[in-house]
């Protein structure tokens, strides 16, 4: 009876735990460029009672034997990097990548983090920055006379600037791709870094080397399905209730072991 006790508990943790990520997956399902995320689980050892295969006499074999798990526990939650909805905004400065590829950006500490969230800004200095102040890299500066923005889907831009007629390139986007997008590891912010999972950043042209190509104006919006989460928030719900059932069975059994003198 303590066993079951312990295996139900363990389907409860494991049903709690994908229940905060599908909360996460909700929350942000409004946030630009955001991926959602996937609990996996893997169930734990088993004890043998009944060996197969063991000779049950000097002829014959015990066909299947006797194994009892012991419940589940989480392996792993892993970025599901599908492509999110595209949506079109008409901003300068609204960018969406179509296919693989991150942005690249400069953190405070000197350090590069790369994201899908294109909703760029321009700051005192003319470059092209995060929400959060974090210029692009490498570094695409505006002119202050600045009127108009082209982005290539080359990630070329070009600018036309007031009192001229003819478009002048300030710089080039580069986008970087990695072996494993699911080994990187968030920080929050719409940001990744790499690991040793998902191995070194390949930085290069849009459009080039698998590279996905720049969409100007548009923006793409999280990958989350609301309906897919709420099936996905039922079904855990279910599962940790009646695990939970489990443990009052097993509990109710104990007790009635317990009362067999009285």
């Amino acid at each position: 009876m303590i066993r079951a006790l312990w295996t139900a508990a363990s389907g409860m943790q494991s049903q709690q735990l994908n229940i905060d990520v599908v909360a996460n997956n909700l929350a942000n399902s409004n946030t630009t460029g955001f991926k959602k995320s996937r609990a996996d689980f893997q169930d734990l050892l088993y004890q043998n009672q009944k060996t197969t295969g063991a000779a049950s006499s000097n002829s014959t074999q015990i066909a299947a034997g006797i194994q009892v798990g012991l419940g589940s526990r989480a392996v792993g939650v892993n970025k599901v990097f599908s492509t999110g909805t595209m949506t079109q905004t008409g901003g300068e400065l609204d960018m969406a990548i179509e296919g693989d590829g991150f942005f690249q950006v400069q953190l405070p500490d000197g350090s590069t983090a790369y994201t899908r969230a294109g909703s760029f800004k321009k700051d005192s200095q003319g470059r092209i920055v995060t929400a959060d102040g974090y210029p692009m890299l490498p570094e695409v500066v505006l002119p202050s006379n600045t009127t108009k923005v082209t982005i290539g889907s080359d990630g070329t831009v070009s600018v036309q600037q007031a009192g001229q007629s003819t478009s002048t390139t300030v710089g080039s986007i580069q986008l970087a791709g990695f072996t494993n997008p699911a080994g990187l590891s968030s920080m929050g912010r719409n940001l990744y870094q790499p690991t040793e999972s998902s191995g070194t950043a390949n930085a290069g042209a849009a459009g080039q080397n698998g590279l996905g190509i720049i969409s100007q104006g548009t923006l793409e919006m999280s990958n989350v399905s609301v309906m897919e989460e709420m099936v996905s928030m039922i079904v855990s719900q279910r599962a940790y209730e009646i695990n939970s059932k489990v443990v009052q069975a097993a509990d109710e059994m104990l007790q009635q072991a317990n009362n067999l003198r009285r």
